[in-house]
């Protein structure tokens, strides 16, 4: 694949930004569907699963906390 060289024309959002606000909301979607995964590993009882997307689940809301604050600088400068 071809990277072109989008630096915000298209989108009005520097890539580097625009980058930053995917990656909140991929961490954010995927602490939501995780939570889904855990009712249905608590549901059959399996409680190792369960744990997993836990983990999971928090590594997600900690790597969206962190690219908030990271945006947040960014679009505050």
């Amino acid at each position: 694949m071809t990277h072109t060289a989008e630096t915000g024309e298209a989108t009005g959002t520097k890539d580097k930004d625009y980058n930053l606000v995917w990656y909140v909301e991929a961490c954010l979607s995927n602490a939501l569907r995780m939570e889904t995964y855990i009712h249905d590993a608590e549901r059959e009882k399996d409680t190792e699963v369960a744990e997993l997307f836990r983990k999971a689940q928090a590594d997600s809301r900690k790597g969206a906390e962190l690219g908030k604050q990271l945006l947040k600088a960014r679009l505050d400068s």
